[in-house]
């Protein structure tokens, strides 16, 4: 019989479910190579520790692998209900936290630093460190980057839909929660998937979506539904469907990268400036527009997003 060793987490209500041994270490000269044969040779692991009776619709989870970038410490796959992502914010705040608070990566005080090679790219996390323990856990993202503003969409059984599309490391489609008339709680969890899965199925049958560099990452990711905070601890308040249904219960890391991207391209958003993103549970991430790049010939920026996870 074979056995999955695991470490749970939750970021910000998220859950992580980290593979710590029992999968076997996926061959590829690269680490899209090795998303590739995990989807090909290994996806019943992925569906034994993401599906039911073991897991949920919700579940996340993902794969520790040996780096393939000589600057990165540290290889990561990122699995759901539908398969494997490209990039997963909250996956890397509660992954560092596990592999410091577990011996599973050198942890220094006050300040330890890991470089992870994700599908996306680099991923350059920080964790401040009292007493073993980590307090919290920033990451500067892959380059975030405005797609295409103020689309409609046409869904069935809803009518006309207006997005914008962006890219934090996976693309996003952005609508206003208000002009769909729906607020974003956790009592209207199932009119949002079903809402958010309505809208994902009507752009990706209509719009083919390209990502300048590789074509791999070239797909719709999820839906984002935004809001005004409800707190005062905030300043916007996000939603995402993403894979096949699943509600993220944080506020999506790569989401509001790819948010700030949107702000800082309809000038709304200066570079040092950071707002704070709170989910439907009210939890919060932080995020800060660092600096100016470009990902081919698009103008983009690099975010930090910061924030807590725990075991």
């Amino acid at each position: 019989m074979a056995y999955l060793t695991t470490i749970d987490m939750h970021v910000a209500g998220e859950p992580l479910r980290i593979i710590t041994s029992g999968f076997p270490e996926p061959a590829g000269k690269t680490i899209l190579e090795k998303r590739q044969v995990c989807q090909e040779q290994h996806d019943h692991l992925r569906q034994v520790a993401i599906a039911e009776p073991r897991g949920h619709t919700d579940m996340y989870g993902c794969l520790i692998v040996a780096p393939c970038h000589p600057k990165a410490d540290v290889g990561v796959l990122f699995f759901h209900n539908d398969g494997y992502s490209t990039m997963c914010g909250h996956g890397i705040l509660g992954l560092t936290t596990a592999m410091l608070e577990h011996n599973l990566f050198p942890c220094t005080q006050p300040k330890t630093t890991i470089c992870f090679e994700t599908p996306s790219g680099l991923v350059t996390a920080t964790a401040s460190v009292e007493n073993g323990k980590v307090s919290s856990v920033a990451f500067r993202n892959v380059p975030s980057f405005s797609m295409e503003l103020n689309q409609t969409i046409d869904v069935p059984k809803i009518g006309a839909v207006s997005y914008d599309l962006a890219y934090g490391g996976a693309f996003y489609a952005f609508c206003s929660a208000k002009e769909l008339e729906i607020e974003l709680i956790p009592q209207n969890s199932r009119q949002l998937k079903d809402l958010g899965m309505a809208i994902k199925n009507a752009i990706m049958t209509t719009q083919t979506i390209h990502h300048p560099i590789e074509p791999d990452l070239g797909f719709l990711y999820g839906v984002i539904f935004v809001e005004l905070s409800q707190s005062e601890k905030a300043d916007l308040r996000h939603v995402c469907i993403f894979a096949d249904g699943a509600l993220d219960r944080s506020p999506t890391g790569t989401g509001v990268s790819a948010h700030l991207a949107l702000l800082h391209a309809k000038g709304k958003l200066k570079i040092e400036k950071t707002k704070v993103f709170e989910s439907i549970l009210g939890t919060t991430f932080t995020g800060t527009v660092v600096e100016e790049t470009t990902t081919g010939e698009i103008p983009s920026i690099i975010t930090e997003i910061k924030g807590q996870s725990y075991l």
